[in-house]
């Protein structure tokens, strides 16, 4: 029997999202992603002082704003031919290595983890950790004021195959808590060099405007000790473990199998700490940024025929005929590809084996006790995140050690009258793209490329579903009424709607 189900909205990921799903037999045979709503952020740039525009892209997300920033001023340093001081190459990774810290966190415990721990654990505590005991307490005030049980942000919830370990169900809650504290603790970390977060004031065109102290440089160690602490022995143990009681999702959400990177954290050599890459057709190719295109014929924009992002349009058509989502349908070289952790962690494993990257991924398919390719899952997704905050966390200890306080971060530059920039670099979600053209010395065009535009794509020109699509392909649904596989594998792109409708 054919069932179609609607899933609207998609909770806890960012932004509006909708997935429609027909099921067969229990299991998806077809997949449709929307983004429900616009925001045409390129819209307002249009005729602006270049330099508003790391601080207006910014607020295009909350949670993965320093990535926005970072593109626009490296679109912005091509456009006005300046390259940072050494010093804000390096707090320009800095900065963006907190958000990468804060996002994996918060994307795990707060978005996900919910998905497979049992809240309902909390019931049968009854011993003498504060963090649990204040919880429980929170809970059972709640249950005598008669709100449902348990309360806020753990309703609403699917019924499903939650984790059957009361022990290990109390650990992760206990975690989820802890986490709060350490994202918090990663904000902080990246506000000493950025001025705040989450949006961060001092990300410029020629580098960041900080001076950097051996004071700064020390609380931002101390505060690195304690996440690289907390990512070694609480964040990676538990996605081992959640692995470990779901090793079936190994085999769920598989997705195109194509892999993209565009390379981030900038070093010294003009390479980056993870590299750019382009897997498809199961082996490496350079990447070529001449071959992305944008298409819109599933989507709710005039345009159909695919553009390359600087040729690139936003114009609103809210009733286009065949249209069923506000997000775009990103490809290279005309193929469908998934773009985040996985996709680096994948191409750095196999671009650079014998680098950090590469012999930690090799470390951690030996602990997951896994072949390569089952990587390319929802539990995939969420090892490799896992992977790559530890990696992240380890090289800003790098970084912040070749700091040299009192030299300059930041160089001069002119805008001038006529320009063109693209800043690639990724966010914590995957290949990010600001494409800049400025005319009398104002944005004439303006284009972002973000990742979940990549991820959550509608079908394109040629009838090729999305990332997200296709990895919604052939998972199982137990329960019709309770589709929590299928937002599982969701939740494992940490998809970011607001991002993606720019």
């Amino acid at each position: 029997m054919t069932v179609q189900l609607q899933i609207d909205p998609i909770t806890r990921i960012e932004g509006h999202m909708a997935v429609n799903i027909t099921v067969d037999s229990h299991r998806v045979i077809e997949a449709h992603s929307k983004g429900e709503m616009f925001r045409g952020f390129e819209v307002i740039l249009k005729g602006r002082d270049p330099m508003d525009a790391q601080q207006i892209t910014q607020r295009i997300c909350g949670v993965c704003p320093v990535s926005h920033g970072t593109a626009s001023i490296l679109a912005q340093d091509a456009a006005y031919g300046v390259l940072p001081t050494e010093n804000g190459r390096l707090l320009r990774n800095l900065i963006l290595g907190a958000n990468y810290i804060q996002s994996h966190i918060i994307h795990f415990y707060q978005l996900s983890a919910l998905d497979y721990i049992d809240i309902t654990a909390i019931c049968q505590y009854t011993g003498r950790d504060p963090l649990l005991q204040d919880l429980k307490s929170w809970v059972e005030s709640g249950q005598k004021a008669n709100v449902l049980y348990p309360a806020a942000p753990f309703l609403p919830r699917y019924d499903g195959d939650y984790i059957p370990d009361t022990e290990l169900n109390l650990s992760a809650i206990h975690h989820y808590l802890k986490s709060l504290e350490m994202r918090a603790l990663a904000h902080q970390m990246g506000a000493l060099f950025s001025g705040k977060l989450p949006h961060a004031a001092s990300l410029v065109p020629g580098g960041v405007t900080e001076v950097v102290t051996a004071h700064k440089i020390a609380a931002c160690k101390s505060m690195l000790t304690k996440l690289r602490q907390f990512i070694d022995s609480t964040y990676l143990p538990d996605v081992l473990a959640v692995a470990s009681a779901y090793p079936e999702y190994f085999e769920i959400g598989k997705g195109p199998k194509n892999l993209l990177s565009y390379g981030v954290f900038s070093e010294k050599d003009a390479t980056t700490f993870v590299p750019d890459g382009v897997w498809m057709d199961d082996r490496l190719h350079g990447f070529d940024r001449e071959k992305i295109t944008e298409d819109a014929s599933h989507a709710f924009y005039r345009a159909n025929q695919p553009f390359a992002p600087d040729a690139g349009e936003t114009q609103p058509a809210p009733d286009k005929k065949g249209a069923y989502s506000w997000v775009k349908a990103p490809r290279y070289d005309g193929h469908v590809f998934e773009v985040g952790p996985l996709a680096r962690m994948w191409i750095a494993y196999k671009k650079q084996p014998s680098s950090d990257i590469g012999i930690w991924m090799g470390r951690l398919l030996d602990r997951l006790d896994r072949d390569p390719a089952d990587l390319f899952s929802t539990m995939g997704r969420h090892a490799t995140r896992a992977l790559e905050c530890k990696l992240v966390a380890q090289r800003c200890e790098q970084w912040l050690s070749q700091l040299k306080p009192g030299e300059s971060a930041c160089n001069d530059f002119r805008i001038p009258e006529t320009g063109v920039g693209i800043g690639l670099t990724e966010a914590p979600r995957g290949a990010l793209g600001h494409w800049l053209k400025i005319k009398n010395h104002k944005i004439h065009r303006y284009q972002c490329v973000v990742p979940t535009t990549w991820n959550c794509s509608p079908r394109d020109g040629k009838g090729q579903p999305g990332a997200v699509e296709q990895a919604l392909v052939d998972t199982p649904i137990g329960d019709e009424k309770n589709p929590i596989e299928a937002v599982r594998v969701v939740r494992s792109f940490d998809p970011c709607l607001a991002c993606a409708v720019h």
